[in-house]
């Protein structure tokens, strides 16, 4: 329900005028070589926050793995999927970086420039004379994100690193799934994600670094290890304890009550932290009696085994008997946290979501419409924004290397014959879509 406050906060945050605020990375110019998922999602990141994103591919074929991986073989108007969610806002260009004619195009921009974002594996760039040792020495001033699955140093530098490896590696893959089942992985690369979050952070930290002293640094970042980060207090548990933590299906072994329950409908989430809210929760069930028993008494009580699945099993029995919208209800009326568990078509058409442009249609200037979560932090001053989706490869070709290197006509098409540079081959994940126009080259 809306206050005073609520509809303040809508008009300083508003979405739709965004495009009349400034942006805060504007004069950053990121370079982003990377492959796959965890660099270019570091520096999709960057590039919401206005940051001048270099995305460099391979000549023809662009990223051989990016412009490939997309659900079920599924490509939408010649795009893979993903390409469009995180080539977004990035110019495309492309460089061959194994030839000595690109490696100096490279090192040109990367003169040029105040960030690079490697995710190769450890030593791939410095072998091509492209690495932190070698840039620094050229522009003293650049930040150098090296994304790895391991990290720049130590037994598995040299291990390639995806998704599923980190998840497993990480411990995360261990504490997902129910007691009695198999280990489970997370639905969405969320690998990937965290070490992408943590890069970009660590990158605008070392942009203040260099404010303050003018110098630029090397960033090694460990997608497992940024996994570990986000574990919570498993490591203090492993640490004092000396056991696993266990897989707990949906309840919180350190929240309690809190889960998923099944209704006449669906599924909620249930959550009541704090003895306050265990007892306006037990009002809601019709059982004000627990919230005064002793074994029930605080937290720590209520967060032992045997509580956590006698409650569990309480709400089971309530949640059974009740819709989403009823279980949602008492919460509101009671004051204790409960919402529906939502499918992707409920999150799409949602009022709220749209309302704050989380979820997003807007008018890409290639593609027509798209769809796109919108960028998650909201910023009163200097608010993020989407320009425009993932584009073909090389679709910036031109425009770079002439405004950003001062390359002439002729001498772009030298490179072009060379190999060194060069636009799409034709087919899904590189092309443009069919029948396209030629509109919205330079943006």
């Amino acid at each position: 329900m809306a206050n005073e406050y609520t509809r303040w906060a809508h008009e300083l945050f508003d979405p739709g005028r965004a495009g009349e605020k400034p942006e805060a990375l504007k004069e950053v110019r990121v370079l982003d070589p990377g492959i796959v998922v965890m660099g270019p999602v570091a520096a999709a990141l960057l590039a919401e926050f206005g940051a001048e994103v270099i995305k460099i591919e391979m000549p023809g074929i662009g990223d051989r793995l990016i412009r490939a991986v997309t659900p079920w073989a599924r490509f939408w108007q010649n795009s893979a999927l993903n390409q469009f969610q995180e080539g977004r806002n990035k110019y495309h260009v492309t460089i061959d970086l194994h030839l000595p004619e690109g490696q100096r195009l490279f090192r040109e921009l990367a003169a040029r420039s105040d960030v690079v974002v490697d995710n190769f594996v450890s030593g791939t760039m410095d072998e091509w004379g492209l690495g932190y040792r070698q840039l620094s020495e050229i522009n003293p001033g650049v930040i150098y994100l090296a994304l790895t699955g391991f990290g720049q140093w130590g037994p598995r530098a040299n291990w390639p690193g995806f998704d599923a490896i980190a998840q497993a590696v990480s411990g995360l893959a261990s504490i997902t799934g129910f007691p009695d089942g198999p280990f489970v992985k997370s639905g969405t690369w969320i690998g990937d994600y965290a070490g992408a979050m943590f890069g970009a952070t660590a990158v605008l930290a070392a942009l203040h670094w260099r404010e303050r002293s003018g110098k630029g640094q090397l960033i090694d970042l460990s997608q497992s290890m940024a996994l570990m980060r986000a574990l919570d207090w498993t490591w203090v548990f492993q640490g004092l304890t000396g056991r696993e933590r266990a897989r707990a299906g949906n309840v919180d072994p350190a929240i309690s009550p809190s889960g998923y329950f099944r209704c006449r409908d669906g599924m909620v989430a249930v959550a009541a932290a704090g003895d306050a809210a265990f007892a306006r929760l037990c009002a809601a069930i019709g059982r004000p009696d627990l919230a005064r028993e002793p074994r029930f008494a605080t937290n720590a009580d209520r967060a032992r085994a045997e509580a956590v699945h006698e409650l569990s099993a309480l709400l089971d029995a309530w949640a059974a008997g009740q819709t989403r919208a009823e279980v949602e209800a008492a919460a509101r009326a009671h004051g204790f946290a409960a919402a529906p568990i939502m499918d992707f078509g409920e999150i799409y058409h949602d009022e709220h979501y749209r309302d704050r442009g989380t979820v997003t249609v807007f008018e890409d200037p290639v593609y027509g419409q798209v769809a796109h979560p919108g960028p998650a932090p909201k910023l009163s001053a200097t608010p993020p924004r989407l320009r425009w989706s993932g584009c073909p490869v090389g679709f910036h070709n031109e425009y770079v290397f002439s405004h950003v290197l001062g390359l002439s006509g002729e001498e772009i098409r030298a490179l072009e014959a060379a190999g060194v540079v060069g636009e799409w081959q034709e087919g899904p994940g590189r092309s443009p879509p069919e029948g396209w126009s030629g509109a919205g080259r330079v943006f």
